[in-house]
């Protein structure tokens, strides 16, 4: 007999009825919000696909926040699990070298605007990871991070 209860106690022990959404949401490099989303909901079933993917986010994601929730899950289940540490450097790798390749690639005097804009359009990946990870501060970071970048050089002639 399978229990539907979602209660911590009487986890289900089967797949929920839309497993193939969860586990492509829960892999959803440009979408924090989905993965942890997927994960929220996948902590209502225990099962080993289940856990497999839970782990899977709780020591790959790139959002502290969704390794976080999975941790959780994966406690609530029993499972003996050590939380990660959070990052403290380059949460997607080389995030400091494609900024600098986004801002030298806008005209000399563009926006910080702008350069948010782009961000977004070419690497939502980036843009989405910190967001997620910076909550509030990610606007002030992010135009630090503008800032700090070094800008075009006009061409001598």
């Amino acid at each position: 007999m399978t229990q539907t209860n979602n209660t911590n106690d009487n986890k289900t022990t089967n797949l929920p009825p839309n497993y193939d959404e969860l586990k492509k949401a829960a892999n959803r490099q440009a979408n924090w919000k989905e993965r942890l989303a997927a994960v929220e909901e996948l902590g209502n079933w225990k099962s080993e696909p289940t856990i497999d993917l839970l782990t899977h986010r709780m020591n790959h994601d790139s959002v502290y926040q969704v390794q976080e929730a999975a941790y959780e899950k994966l406690k609530d289940f029993g499972e003996d699990v050590h939380m990660p540490e959070r990052k403290k450097f380059d949460l997607i790798k080389d995030t400091s070298k494609v900024l600098v390749r986004i801002k030298k690639s806008l005209p000399v005097g563009h926006s910080y605007e702008e350069f948010k804009e782009k961000l977004q359009k070419m690497r939502s990946d980036i843009y989405d990871t910190y967001k997620g990870d910076k909550g509030e501060e990610f606007e002030e970071w992010l135009e630090e991070q503008w800032k700090a970048a070094p800008f075009k050089q006009p061409r001598r002639r």
